[in-house]
């Protein structure tokens, strides 16, 4: 384990030594210079980062083969000064029988070794032998042959509020799914706590280390159900060396918006629908106005009149390019000038053909003819459509015809309403219908266009007055147009709505509406994308009941015979206790539904019930119960899962009874030991001790009956506790898991 910890040692004062170098040293002069400098400065600190991140449990792992040769596995590979394998990187096809080989398929591997450590010393050593045969007799202890104490412990772990990576114990159904083929849409299907999250953002790894080329300059997007959610799993990628990923809420996907206004679920849900991509198409071509009245003009002195029926040619020519609003309108309007023209021509006593470009100038001088012709064809934002549509009744009734009035009613909002992650993809369509504004655009390389001259006669005077040679003003220029503009993929990515991603993953994808599904599709049309779910957790009226409604739809078959998704299922949950599954199980068969077989390998202690009384009173017994819990030195992190309305007044209770920053607020809570949210925010999450209160008012919270509550009886680890002022609820409940005694 020291040689390993030395060699990682050398190579990371290596690198700093080479980023030192690089940064400081002297360059050629010319942008090539500069950009492979600014090339390898990115490089270094890259590596920088690898290595640093591998500095926890650089090693967990040894093959011993057949041959006599042994293979240490870890989260990065390392290799000596005359290139000989010291350590395999994990996602290496060298390191797949740590994860696969089996007694029954050993692969040429006669033990498994799990090394433990703390900090760079080995605490613990656990052999899984495969081949007892070739180990040799009396060579090992017949108990010891296989293990399975490294994931127990694992597993055992009090909660941090933040999600490890699991390099170290993947199992083999997991690894599985992680080496998959990158084509297509995999989905990763499984019942709570069979570590979906954590085996989809093993698989982003993986796939950066084995398509580096490709996805090192595209990037992967990583979409997850809240901040609360992309804050507890932040650490797992850059912890296995990767940082080219964008991690990002179905709200913030629309570049330069993070949506966090709410509305019901119906609203949601009808904006989820797909017939809202033909709405807004139809609110985007609507907004190309014929007017029903000639119009009257001035220009210059000149009296003229534009017809309806010059309008309508004109607008019949812009749609016929077939483009997008904002760049079909120069079409529109060049047509216009050009009947209007013809129209001044006539009214001046000029020819046409020999005073055009005259004529066109001075209708383009006419503050007349720009108002008119801007108003039958304006410039347009997503913004702008959006919220016109969704405010103004008139403009809603005439373009969603085909919603119904109670669906058109529900739509209407007022003025200034915040916009809600719901809003994203209609946002999104409509910048797909409107295009970008080409003429802002234009205006934008004219200023740019004078700006680099003022620039260049800078720059020719700086090399004037300093003397250089061999370099031009404009190799000047774009030498420092370059420095400025040195962002990461991730940087990037995040802000252009019309970058392609190499792959998407995305979480808790039972939630995702079809419209939001269009919106990744754009993100990554290739449709490499790795699809995190559980249709028995969905609780929006949105979701699909079975993965074929969007995603058959979604990555229809290009050929006879292809299959462009396909379902991976999970069956193993390494984190719910079997008393706290058995009860969420019941729960939702007691509202109809057939749960998915799930396995719990984790006995534990069966959940305590808790009355509570019907009054004031009872926020009290819910914070002595937060208070009691506290007082266990090995707490970890407890959270409080409760309906909406409820979040609010038990955290400020809790807050008020308890030593400060015990209960955490915001994206950041999980850092605190206690933290009170809702069964939305709880998505994905996992804590040693939960208080679920008042499971009945779950239910009634919840769009769809009994899978939120399935979700909050399925976050605990250790303690589960209900509390409930419902005698009835408690009696019923309490029957499928007997209190202890």
């Amino acid at each position: 384990m020291h040689r390993l910890y030395d060699r990682l040692d050398v190579l990371r004062d290596r690198t700093e030594h080479d980023l030192r170098r690089t940064r400081h040293g002297q360059t050629a002069g010319t942008p090539g210079a500069q950009t492979e400098q600014d090339a390898f400065v990115r490089l270094y600190t890259e590596r920088l980062g690898s290595l640093t991140a591998a500095e926890h449990r650089l090693c967990f792992g040894r093959l011993d083969l057949i041959d006599g040769a042994s293979r240490y596995i870890g989260r990065i590979g390392l290799t000596d000064d005359d290139q000989q394998q010291l350590l395999t990187d994990w996602r290496a096809p060298a390191a797949e029988a740590f994860y696969q080989a089996t007694s029954a398929d050993p692969r040429d591997v006669v033990r498994r070794r799990h090394i433990m450590t703390e900090g760079r010393n080995v605490t613990a050593l656990e052999d899984d032998v495969l081949n007892l045969d070739a180990l040799g007799e009396g060579s090992i202890a017949e108990e010891d042959v296989q293990g399975g104490g490294v994931l127990m412990a694992a597993l055992a772990r009090k909660r941090t509020g933040r999600m490890h990576d699991i390099v170290s114990t993947l199992q083999a159904e997991q690894d599985a799914i992680v080496r998959a083929p990158m084509q297509g849409i995999l989905v990763v299907e499984g019942g709570p706590g069979c570590g979906k999250t954590v085996v989809a953002l093993h698989r982003a790894a993986y796939l950066l280390y084995t398509h580096r080329d490709r996805l090192a300059r595209s990037g992967v997007l990583v979409v997850g159900p809240n901040p609360i959610f992309l804050r507890y799993i932040e650490q797992v990628l850059p912890a296995l060396g990767e940082t080219a990923a964008v991690l990002v809420t179905p709200g913030q996907l629309y570049p330069g918006l993070d949506a966090q206004g709410s509305e019901p679920d119906a609203v949601a849900a009808i904006k989820g629908n797909l017939r809202m991509a033909e709405v807004v198409s139809r609110a985007v071509k609507l907004r190309q106005r014929v007017p029903t009245e000639p119009v009257k003009l001035n220009v210059g002195g000149t009296p003229i009149i534009a017809t309806s029926d010059m309008f309508a040619a004109a607008i019949e020519r812009g749609r016929a390019s077939r483009r997008p609003h904002n760049i079909a309108r120069r079409s529109y309007a060049l047509e216009m000038l050009d009947l209007l023209a013809e129209e001044l021509a006539t009214a001046r006593g000029l020819d046409i053909d020999t005073r055009r470009a005259e004529l066109i100038s001075d209708l383009r001088d006419s503050p007349d003819v720009r108002r008119e012709v801007n108003l039958a064809w304006m410039p347009l934002s997503p913004e702008q459509v959006i919220a016109d549509l969704l405010t103004n009744e008139r403009r809603l009734v005439e373009a969603a015809s085909s919603l119904s009035e109670t669906e058109r009613a529900l739509l209407l909002r007022p003025v200034g309403h915040p916009w809600t992650p719901a809003d994203v993809p209609l946002l999104d369509e409509a910048a797909e219908c409107l295009g970008a504004d080409d003429e802002a655009e234009r205006r934008a390389e004219a200023r740019a266009s004078v700006e680099r001259a003022h620039e260049a006669e800078y720059a020719q005077a700086v090399l004037e007055m300093t003397g250089t040679r061999g370099v031009s003003a404009d190799q000047l220029i774009e030498r420092y147009a370059e420095q400025t503009s040195s962002m990461t993929v991730a940087e990037r990515a995040s802000t252009d709505r019309e970058w392609v991603f190499g792959h998407v993953v995305v979480d808790e994808a039972q939630e995702l509406s079809p419209m939001m599904w269009r919106v990744l599709a754009r993100r990554c049309p290739s449709l490499s994308m790795t699809v995190v779910g559980d249709l028995d957790q969905a609780a929006s009226s949105a979701a699909p009941a079975q993965w074929v409604d969007v995603l058959g739809r979604l990555a229809k078959p290009r050929a006879k015979g292809e299959q462009r998704w396909r379902v991976e299922r999970l069956s193993i949950n390494y984190r719910t206790p079997r008393p706290f599954m058995e009860l969420a199980q019941q729960v939702l068969r007691d509202f109809g539904r057939i749960p998915a077989e799930v396995t719990s390998i984790r006995e534990g202690e069966p959940p305590r019930w808790v009355p509570l009384p019907t009054d004031e009173a009872a926020i009290a017994e819910i914070v002595g119960l937060v208070r009691a819990e506290l007082t266990d030195p090995d707490l970890g992190r407890l959270a409080v899962l409760c309906a909406p309305a409820a979040v609010e007044p038990i955290t400020r209770a809790i807050s008020e009874a308890t030593p400060p920053g015990t209960v955490g607020r915001g994206a950041d809570r999980l850092d605190s030991p206690v933290s009170v949210m809702s069964i939305a925010d709880a998505k994905g999450l996992e804590f040693d001790v939960v208080v679920v209160v008042e499971p009945e008012r779950i239910v009634e919270s919840g769009a769809q009956p009994g899978r939120d509550l399935y979700v909050a009886l399925t976050r605990a680890t250790r303690r589960l506790i209900i509390a409930s002022s419902t005698p009835e609820w408690l009696d019923h409940h309490a029957a499928t898991a007997p209190p202890p005694d």
